[in-house]
């Protein structure tokens, strides 16, 4: 048999992005086998799912199960707003200190970045529901308790970023203030932070919303809120009722977001 014409001498070439993707398929198919065994499904999974779909469209809207669904979203805002506030009274000083902008002594900045990186990156290694387990066990099941467990990481983690954040401005203005005299403290007021204000606000709001989410898993170990809720709908395979408060955490979550995307639109205005 004659080969093709035009055909005739071309060797097939390696083809680098399948072989990417083999190689990605791959290590999700080892790393899956690795965590489930032979249990990946069980038999009773299929009619689970039927009967959870099935759910979606009758779900509970009650007066009184709204009523529940309605405080335990309070609850799980107010952690939220509890745990983002600790979350600023830690990472806004933090913020300072590890963007080395209030000082021009290149030996106390170069310590001062340095210690505080490596105090916020330990704090955020460690999960927010590591920290709730952990402070369970100091202070009991308590709101301090899960409100500390949110604001601690989530304070580090803000530190990092808006430190960034006051590092990433354009150079030229905070250099024509220098020039001029300014001390660290104007430059950050005058320059720094009318630059970064409204990455600043927008992060801090994506946190929030990050928040309200934790605050809804942290509620699965008992300390209430939406994913308490949750945890009894699903126990009671009530999942009319799993539909209606999922509901209620994603309308909160499209609340704060579209009251960031506003107050960022004033900001850059």
């Amino acid at each position: 048999m004659s080969a093709a014409p035009g055909l005739v001498g071309v060797r097939p070439r390696f083809n680098r992005r399948g072989a990417l993707t083999a190689l990605l398929a791959g290590a999700f198919l080892a790393s899956l086998a690795m965590v489930a065994g032979d249990e990946l499904t069980h038999s009773g999974g299929g009619a689970a799912a039927w009967d959870l779909l099935g759910s979606l469209l009758r779900p509970d809207l009650s007066r009184a199960f709204l009523a529940t669904v309605a405080e335990a979203s309070l609850l799980t805002l107010g952690y939220a707003v509890a745990g983002m506030s600790v979350a600023l009274v830690i990472g806004v000083p933090g913020a300072f200190l590890v963007s080395g902008v209030l000082t021009r002594r290149r030996v106390v900045r170069a310590g001062s970045v340095a210690a505080g990186r490596s105090v916020f990156a330990t704090l955020r290694a460690i999960h927010e529901l590591v920290w709730a387990l952990l402070l369970l066990s100091i202070l009991g099941l308590t709101p301090l308790a899960g409100v500390l467990a949110i604001g601690i990481p989530y304070g580090a983690t803000v530190a990092r970023v808006l430190g960034e954040r006051l590092q990433d401005v354009p150079p030229a203005p905070p250099a024509a203030l220098e020039t001029a005299g300014a001390s660290p403290w104007q430059i950050l007021c005058y320059a720094r932070l009318p630059l970064a204000g409204a990455d600043m606000a927008g992060y801090v709001f994506y946190r929030f919303e990050c928040a309200v989410r934790a605050a809804a898993v942290l509620s699965f170990i008992g300390l209430g809120g939406i994913g308490y809720r949750i945890e009894i709908a699903l126990a009671d395979l009530r999942f009319e009722q799993v539909w209606t408060l999922l509901a209620a955490l994603v309308t909160v979550i499209v609340i704060v977001d579209r009251v960031s995307a506003m107050v960022r639109a004033r900001m850059v205005v």
